[in-house]
């Protein structure tokens, strides 16, 4: 899944989604953009569509993910450290820095109940962009997309 706001970017596969980031996240592994270009599309559509739900899955594409920086990319693996950015998981606890970035763009953070609803991918989205140093130009259109803002902005 391609969100509408990453389309332009994303759905052609030359940027890394936001699914296939939380995948990396959830895996321990930080993939850079040169790394992602080095790969095939069909790989890069693989890292996309592989599941990465359950320990046995994770386990699959971390050991994907490893082979295919160690075949393509000219430059080591970078971890994370364990549990990075795992807040995307808390429904019921929306992290500051969403909060922030809203006030930021002039428009109201989502509710505790919309928070709640949204589920763990759009969490983990709202959460990158919030945080990136450049890709929140996107935070208000994902905020729309995600049905918590209705027509504003």
């Amino acid at each position: 899944m391609i969100f509408e706001f990453e389309r332009d970017f994303a759905g052609s596969l030359r940027c890394i989604p936001m699914i296939t980031r939380q995948k990396l996240d959830i895996v321990g592994i930080k993939m850079t953009l040169r790394q992602w270009s080095r790969l095939s599309r069909e790989e890069r559509g693989r890292l996309v569509e592989m599941r990465c739900d359950t320990p046995a899955e994770q386990e699959a594409y971390r050991t994907l993910v490893l082979d295919l920086i160690a075949a393509r990319a000219d430059e080591p693996v970078r971890f994370l450290p364990p549990l990075t950015f795992e807040d995307w998981r808390e429904a019921d606890q929306m992290p500051e820095a969403v909060s922030i970035q809203a006030e930021a763009d002039g428009v109201p953070a989502p509710t505790p109940q919309q928070w709640a609803a949204l589920s763990p991918l759009e969490r983990f989205a709202l959460i990158k962009l919030a945080r990136s140093k450049h890709e929140n130009e996107n935070f208000v259109p994902a905020l729309k997309e995600f049905g918590i803002l209705q027509g504003e902005g």
